[in-house]
């Protein structure tokens, strides 16, 4: 793998990622999480459809496109435990999303517009590839477990609302919209994960996340030599200063 250069598993983490939370945002917003399906016997009257999102209500004629009854305030009066949890979780992975992008964006930046002779300094920095990167795909992990397991959650909600009261409640596909994209963020997670760990193997100190010196040592920086371009030696030596 091209770990010293900006590489496809990278860029591909990085496209899945923004996917990820274009879907979350979508999944935040769409008014059909649970639709509430009133069937009448009376011919002259139509069937009535609610859906239920986590910040509107929307009811619906069979037939007709546009909303009878459409509640903007439904936030504020939401009286379903899954749908509550699920107005912080959404919102919270994606911020928790939107920073592993940012870090994953600096990472490619620090890889594309490195100089080509290392700098010792900056390999005590955090600001490094390795450690954008490997942070990043943690954050993508955490962001997809909070959004998925809530997610998951409405689905059996239904069948304790059908149970509790009658069986007219199902789950609309704003519930698989949210799952597949919490779904892309474990995947942008794993791309990050084996991208680092193909690239850990390097001896070169600027592949480390965390990476520091031992107090009362100094360090001087040399190029790369094209008889000897990992070694440890040339790139890194340690000098011992003692004070009088």
């Amino acid at each position: 793998m091209g770990c010293r250069d900006v590489h496809a598993a990278t860029v591909l983490s990085f496209l899945c990622g923004i996917a990820s939370v274009a879907g979350l945002f979508a999944g935040t917003l769409l008014p059909n999480w649970r639709k509430l399906r009133l069937i009448t016997f009376n011919r002259h009257e139509k069937n009535l459809t609610i859906y239920t999102g986590l910040w509107v209500k929307c009811a619906r004629y069979d037939g007709s496109s546009d909303c009878l009854m459409y509640d903007r305030t439904w936030y504020l009066s939401v009286d379903q435990l899954d749908l509550r949890v699920l107005q912080f979780a959404l919102p919270l992975s994606i911020v928790i999303a939107m920073g592993a992008l940012l870090l994953c964006l600096i990472g490619m930046c620090n890889t594309a517009f490195k100089s080509s002779v290392p700098n010792i300094k900056l390999a005590k920095c955090l600001v490094n590839s390795a450690g954008c990167h490997l942070v990043a795909g943690l954050l993508f992990f955490l962001a997809g477990t909070v959004s998925l397991s809530p997610s998951i959650w409405a689905i059996f909600y239904n069948s304790h609302l059908n149970k509790k009261f009658e069986p007219v409640f199902t789950f609309d596909y704003a519930v698989f919209v949210t799952i597949a994209s919490s779904g892309g963020l474990f995947m942008t997670a794993l791309l990050l994960f084996v991208w680092y760990c193909a690239c850990k193997s390097l001896s070169s100190p600027f592949w480390q996340p965390l990476y520091s010196h031992p107090p009362g040592m100094h360090t001087y920086s040399q190029p790369y030599s094209s008889r000897s371009r990992l070694s440890a030696i040339e790139i890194d030596i340690p000098v011992v200063s003692h004070s009088t």
